[in-house]
């Protein structure tokens, strides 16, 4: 729960307001979607993570190859 509020504390939202929009984003895409949905934001994240952690290595490794 503490990211939840973390998570309202860095955008300015209270408690009433996370609420709200849970409720919303559950009437709106219905129970059988939201896990759906969380699935495919995870899948992003992880793509996300794989590129960035790519680059990171060729940027270390390339800089490697010119110290040599």
């Amino acid at each position: 729960m503490e990211s939840v509020t973390v998570l309202g504390g860095i955008m300015g939202l209270g408690g009433q307001e996370i609420f709200l929009v849970a409720l919303f984003v559950l009437l709106f895409f219905g129970a059988k979607k939201i896990p759906e949905l969380m699935r495919g934001l995870g899948q992003g994240i992880n793509e996300f993570k794989n590129a960035t952690k790519d680059v990171k290595e060729n940027i270390e490794k390339s800089m490697e190859d010119t110290t040599k």
